[in-house]
């Protein structure tokens, strides 16, 4: 961590003592534990709901759980999250820490592919986190935009968009990961539906607001 990270850290809102215990456990126990939200991320995550006030939000790729923690944190009592990870093998591990929470109630847990349980649920959602399987950003964009599991006013936030740097450089040869988001960050400057702007915070967010006619 340099200098400037520990000055951003040490003048933001101090990090709840679960958070902290999730993210240790996460680096202990966890493949790439980098995938974690972390403190900054989450707070953002936090500050924005409290800002946007949804009553029904979506994420894609719960991972250990820290994201979804920091956006039930910000919830009003009556709104829940409803988040998707793939990997059942981190389902026990979120699960334990969103009953450990106060804000766990807030939270519905899902197994499975997001393209497969968003269209079981079939929800509209006021916001979406989408930090899920890189490969298929371009796949989440269109059945949100195009599925109607948004509305005029909601607001995406896409993570990991800046993927290390890689999208501003020529792309390695079958490297998918770099070419989807490549693809969605296309899309979603091209689509009139939209407004956006990308924030280069940690690997950097998309932030979109839907804007249909």
């Amino acid at each position: 961590m340099d200098k400037l990270e520990e000055y951003i850290l040490a003048n933001t809102s101090p990090e709840e003592e679960l958070m902290h215990k999730l993210e240790r456990e996460t680096y202990l126990r966890v493949i790439n534990p980098r995938m974690i939200s972390g403190h900054l991320q989450g707070k953002l995550l936090e500050m924005l709901v409290r800002m946007m006030r949804p009553k029904r939000v979506l994420e894609i790729g719960t991972f250990t759980g820290y994201s979804a923690l920091s956006i039930a944190r910000g919830l009003e009592d009556g709104a829940y999250l409803d988040t998707i990870e793939v990997d059942d093998e981190l389902e026990d591990m979120a699960a334990k820490f969103f009953e450990a929470s106060d804000y766990g109630h807030r939270i519905r847990q899902h197994v499975g592919s997001a393209l497969e349980v968003v269209p079981r649920l079939g929800e509209v959602y006021d916001m979406v986190f989408i930090d899920g399987d890189k490969r298929e950003y371009p796949a989440y964009y269109k059945m949100l935009m195009d599925g109607g599991y948004v509305r005029s006013g909601s607001i995406m936030l896409a993570d990991n968009i800046l993927w290390y740097g890689k999208v501003a450089e020529p792309i390695a040869r079958n490297d998918r990961h770099t070419e989807a988001i490549v693809e969605f960050n296309r899309m979603v400057v091209e689509d009139d539906r939209v407004d956006n702007v990308i924030v280069p915070i940690r690997d950097g967010i998309n932030m979109i607001r839907v804007n249909f006619l």
